[in-house]
């Protein structure tokens, strides 16, 4: 019974996952990927290796952990719940994410200034499976998947935040390490895959009574049929004469 309730792919996917991340985390220990090798370096040829390899990258076992949960989570629940178009969603989302955030000229948003930057980590795929399925259950508007998009919501409504310059919010000495342009990135194309395949899978179910204009052929040649090969059910009910108020007279007078 289990098995049929918990996808396969649900279950090995996010652990392929994450066994590509920690063994990119180990190879950095080793002293692989060093000075920006691997990373996504915008506008620049060198970085372009960056859109396959960053995910797999990471600055240290904090950068990690935080993204290891939440990868594994909505890996499970886009296998689980999208398993017709997981894998596209993982691929495009995956590649199109650093592509974009290649593409997002390095300037500081504050002083106008270009910097020279290398983006690594996996916060843009989380972004583009958070605001995929987030957004693919209000598109289809199907029950199970909005109970999805509120529980996505619910753990990682905060993650909006995410989108925007931590200067905006804080005062720093250093300009912030965190990639605003990857998860901006992740949440704009996790959102247009989303809308690209809200007519495939699971949908809103529409009742028979939702289509006023509804008319089957052979559905009314069947009833036609049982009428006349049911005539006694369709008799009408014996009438049933209403009591008459004076046939009671006699009786009311001796109370």
């Amino acid at each position: 019974m289990f098995k049929n309730i918990i996808s396969k792919r649900a279950v090995i996917m996010p652990l392929l996952m994450l066994s590509a991340m920690w063994l990119g985390y180990f190879l950095q220990m080793q002293g692989f990927f060093q000075s920006c090798f691997g990373a996504i370096i915008p506008l620049l040829p060198e970085g372009l290796l960056g859109i396959i390899t960053s995910p797999l990258l990471h600055g240290n076992i904090d950068h990690i952990i935080s993204n290891s949960i939440p990868v594994a989570v909505l890996l499970f629940l886009l296998y689980q719940f999208y398993p017709l178009v997981a894998n596209k969603v993982f691929i495009i989302g995956w590649l199109a994410t650093g592509l974009l955030v290649w593409l997002l000229p390095p300037i500081d948003i504050l002083t106008g200034d270009y910097m020279y930057t290398c983006t690594i980590g996996a916060s843009g795929v989380v972004y583009v499976l958070a605001f995929f399925l987030f957004f693919s259950g209000v598109f289809k508007w199907n029950m199970k998947l909005l109970t999805i998009s509120m529980l996505v919501v619910l753990y990682y409504g905060s993650l909006v935040w995410g989108m925007f310059p931590e200067e905006l919010f804080y005062n720093l000495q250093e300009p912030s390490k965190i990639s605003w342009q990857a998860h901006l990135s992740g949440a704009v194309v996790g959102s247009i895959i989303a809308f690209a395949f809200k007519n495939v899978g699971d949908r809103k179910k529409k009742y028979i009574w939702e289509f006023p204009n509804y008319y089957s052929e052979k559905d009314d040649k069947l009833w036609q049929e049982y009428k006349e090969n049911h005539p006694e059910d369709f008799l009408e009910l014996p009438y049933k004469k209403s009591d008459d108020i004076w046939d009671h007279l006699d009786e009311l007078r001796k109370r």
